[in-house]
């Protein structure tokens, strides 16, 4: 009798209570029994039989020492007790949900969209580099008119996403990417319609606008549908779309304006940018964990794929039900605060991530926006060679996404497997005794001196007017370093704070753009007073400056996160606390 089983046991723990199954009741459950009022229902008065009433007697002496109250003797039939118990709390005997219900191929497939517009940004900002001198003298203007445009453009761009990340954290991803796309693309139609410099300005403000949104959607979405265990491959996939965009954009934007003029520029993102918009809505689902859960949750009728639609599909009985801090109704007022990502600035440990990361990011602006110029001065070279040298940066962003995500993803359950944490693609592990500073940035600073050191030779090769095989090669090699190192702070800073990836994604973009636009207007005197040599020795030397900081992550981190962890947990039981005193 399981009455008996109880009351022989040496060590009594509620929440080791056994069921007449077998099975045991979390704590949370036996709680809920602790007053046994639950149990004195009237429909359970009819199927007493006389096993279960001397069961129940017999126990009786112990519930009453448990709950410090007495059980009924004659109201409880154990079989309907457990048919209650999982009527009423069905998660309670049921195993945890999946952290995500989409399949890898699903999961390949939401990040494939999500790559494609995160091209999007880096593509606008440089695209026309080539065209500016023609750009100029069809609209009767300026270069430094025309090189206004792009500063306004990275400006917008570090400001947009605050808005549009924190728009997705309370409305979903889905319908906070299809908006921004619109916008985009009436910036780019704009643009490619009308000849006037102040329209130009305009419609390059609402290309910012709209498309420097879609890196923190996409972080935001691999954020929602992937584990800590498997996020550096998949965020490397992610990263590769705006690591591409710099080193695609010049030639892309120097073969179209060559053979079908400058306008055709903008026809192209704009087409692009509706491909991808069209393909978002008909077959990209809400990812957002407030709001579906672990995607088995229905989202709002207006926010589903035309397909999801049709199918009105009904809540899964493996469904991941938001916690109250969590869930947000669809009749939920939404609330946008742009200043939410620069609260993120407030936290240290993210703060150091950020703005280093931020650096890296600069580094390769900085040399992008500054190897055109080099290339025609030193080499000689014309508007399509120039524009194909760009590749060598291209490649190896592409080569470190092949490798560094794997890489981040193997050291995670190394690091795991040192402190004995089981890894599962379909549970979120519990990062709070994990140190995942360590399993992150021990891929990151190796990665780093690599791209430090060939920032140095590439700018010394070129200034010394080698071959020009040398100083491409060093470029390849300086990408390749740059992208992996970033993509171990971008992996730690989403592992920070999974509650609102959208806000983390935007405050990334923040540190990026902005630093990308003040390293871009530092490069050029730079490289104009002291040769292209001394602007690789300054990079290294600025990270070698602040890398003590990365150290200190690596140090305190943990502490710093459980300090965080304390705090909060005293913010959110103050309210309640003067609650119940009132």
């Amino acid at each position: 009798m399981w009455a008996h089983r109880l009351g022989a046991a040496a060590d009594f723990s509620p929440s080791q209570v056994p069921t007449p199954a077998g099975r045991r009741y979390p704590v949370s459950t036996v709680a809920e029994f602790d007053d046994m009022s639950v149990l004195r229902k009237p429909e359970l008065d009819d199927v007493v039989n006389s096993e279960s009433t001397s069961s129940v007697r017999s126990s009786s002496s112990l519930g009453q020492a448990v709950t410090g109250a007495a059980m009924p003797t004659d109201a409880v039939d154990p079989e309907k007790c457990q048919r209650m118990a999982q009527q009423e709390e069905p998660g309670s005997l049921q195993p945890d949900p999946p952290f995500s219900i989409f399949s890898r191929v699903q999961k390949i497939f939401i990040v494939f969209i999500a790559a494609l517009t995160t091209v999007i940004p880096p593509l606008t900002a440089s695209i026309y580099y080539p065209v500016i001198t023609e750009l100029a003298k069809d609209l009767h203007v300026s270069v430094a008119d025309i090189n206004l445009t792009i500063t306004t453009y990275l400006i917008i761009q570090g400001i947009a996403p605050s808005f549009v990340g924190n728009l997705s954290d309370e409305a979903g991803r889905r319908p906070a990417l299809l908006i921004a796309l619109i916008i985009y693309i009436a910036g780019c139609v704009g643009a490619a319609v009308k000849a006037n410099y102040a329209l130009l300005f305009v419609m390059r403000t609402l290309q910012s606008a709209g498309g420097s949104g879609t890196i923190a959607l996409s972080l935001a979405t691999v954020s929602d549908i992937v584990t800590s265990a498997e996020r550096g491959r998949y965020t490397s996939y992610v990263q590769m779309g705006w690591m591409l965009g710099p080193s695609l954009a010049p030639v892309l934007g120097g073969i179209l304006s060559q053979y079908l003029g400058w306008r055709s520029i903008f026809w192209f993102l704009a087409i692009y940018a509706s491909v991808v918009w069209v393909t978002s809505f008909a077959f990209l689902p809400e990812t957002s964990r407030d709001i579906v859960g672990n995607g088995s949750i229905p989202p709002q009728r207006w926010n589903m794929t035309p397909l999801a639609y049709l199918r009105r599909p009904t809540k899964r009985e493996d469904a991941a039900v938001p916690s109250k801090s969590e869930a947000k109704a669809s009749s939920t007022r939404v609330s946008i605060n742009p200043l939410n990502s620069l609260k993120l600035f407030g936290d240290k440990e993210t703060c150091v991530l950020l703005l280093y990361s931020g650096l890296i990011y600069a580094s390769s602006y900085m040399v992008l926006s500054t190897l055109s110029d080099q290339l025609e001065e030193i080499y000689g070279l014309e508007t399509i060679p120039v524009s194909l040298c760009y590749l060598a940066s291209g490649f190896g962003a592409v080569t470190s996404v092949l490798l560094t995500g794997r890489i981040l993803d193997w050291n995670f359950r190394r690091h795991a497997r040192l402190v004995g944490m089981e890894i599962s693609k379909q549970k979120q592990q519990d990062l709070s005794r994990f140190p995942i500073e360590v399993a992150r940035l021990q891929i990151s600073i190796p990665a780093l001196m690599l791209a430090g050191v060939s920032l140095i030779a590439y700018g010394w090769t070129m200034q010394s007017r080698t071959y020009l095989a040398a100083p491409l090669i060093f470029l390849f090699l300086q990408s390749f370093g740059s992208s992996s190192s970033f993509s171990g702070f971008n992996n730690l800073i989403m592992d920070l704070n999974r509650k609102k990836p959208g806000t983390a994604s935007a405050a990334m973009n923040l540190a990026r753009c902005w630093m990308g636009a003040g390293g871009t207007a530092f490069a050029t005197p730079l490289v104009k007073n002291g040769g292209i040599g001394w602007l690789g020795v300054t990079i290294a030397g600025i990270w070698f400056v602040f890398s003590p900081l990365v150290f200190l992550v690596i140090k305190s981190g943990a502490r710093w996160r459980e300090e965080k962890r304390l705090r909060e947990m005293s913010e959110t039981e103050a309210p309640s606390g003067e609650m119940t005193a009132t």
